[in-house]
C-alpha cells in the first residue's frame, strides 16, 4: 500500500524553497557541550554530529559568515552546569575570540536570552543556519523561534543529534526515528532542513 505525503505548510502558505549561500548567513551553533558526550546525556550521535558540526563552523569562518555559540546553563551541579567542565562547548567547535556566546536556560535560544541584539550587532540578516543539540528539543523551538521573528532558518541535519526517549505509552522511540520526526517538524513550517552543510554554496 503506498503512502500519501501531505503538502508541508510552508507549501500551502507560499514560503520560499531556496536555499541561501553561507556567505550571507548567520551560523547557530546551539549547544555543543560536553554533557552530550558523557554520562546521563550522553547522545548516540554525538561524535559524528559535533564532527559534522566542526565542518560547518570551518566553512562558515572561511565564507564570512557570522557565527554565534548557544550554551544551555543549568546551574552549578547539573549536566549542564556552564562553569564547570561537562558544561563547556567541546573542544572541536570551540567559540574563536570575538565570536558571541549566547547563555540560555530554555529551549527556545530567543526566549529570554540577548540572541537578537547579538544578530543585529552581527548585521546578521533573515537567514540564519541552526546545527546542535537536541534535534527535538533546542533546535527544533530555537527554528521556531527564529521563524516566529522573521528569520529564515535553516537546519543542516547531519550537525544534529538526539536520543532515545519513551513515547506514548513507554514504547521506545530510538534516537535515528526521534531525529527524524524534529527535522520533519521543522521542514513542515520553521525552516528548511538540508542533510549535510555540502548543500549551501559558500
Amino acid at each position: 500500500m503506498s503512502t500519501t505525503v501531505s503538502t508541508t505548510l510552508r507549501e500551502v502558505v507560499g514560503l520560499p524553497a531556496d536555499l541561501p549561500r553561507l556567505a550571507g548567513t548567520t551560523l547557530v551553533m546551539i549547544d555543543y557541550q560536553n554533557t552530550y558526550r558523557t554520562g546521563v546525556m550522553a547522545l548516540p550521535g554525538a561524535e559524528a554530529a559535533i564532527k559534522a558540526g566542526a565542518r560547518l563552523l570551518e566553512r562558515a569562518r572561511a565564507a564570512g559568515a557570522g557565527v554565534v555559540h548557544i550554551v544551555n546553563d543549568g546551574g552549578p551541579g547539573t549536566p549542564y552546569d556552564i562553569h564547570a567542565e561537562i558544561g563547556s562547548i567541546s573542544p572541536e567547535v570551540a567559540p574563536r575570540e570575538g565570536e558571541p556566546v549566547v547563555v540560555k536556560t530554555a529551549p527556545n535560544a530567543f526566549h529570554q536570552t540577548g540572541l537578537e541584539r547579538v544578530l543585529k550587532d552581527l548585521g546578521a540578516g533573515g537567514d540564519l543556519v541552526l546545527a546542535g543539540f537536541m534535534t527535538h528539543m533546542c533546535v527544533t523551538f530555537t527554528a521556531e523561534g527564529a521563524f516566529l521573528r522573521g528569520y529564515r532558518p535553516v537546519v543542516v541535519a547531519d550537525a544534529c543529534a538526539t536520543r532515545t526517549l519513551a513515547g506514548p505509552g513507554g514504547t521506545p522511540v530510538d534516537d535515528a526515528t526521534l531525529h527524524r520526526a524534529a527535522l520533519t517538524t521543522i521542514g513542515d513550517l520553521f525552516g528548511l532542513v538540508v542533510p549535510t552543510a555540502a548543500a549551501l554554496e559558500d
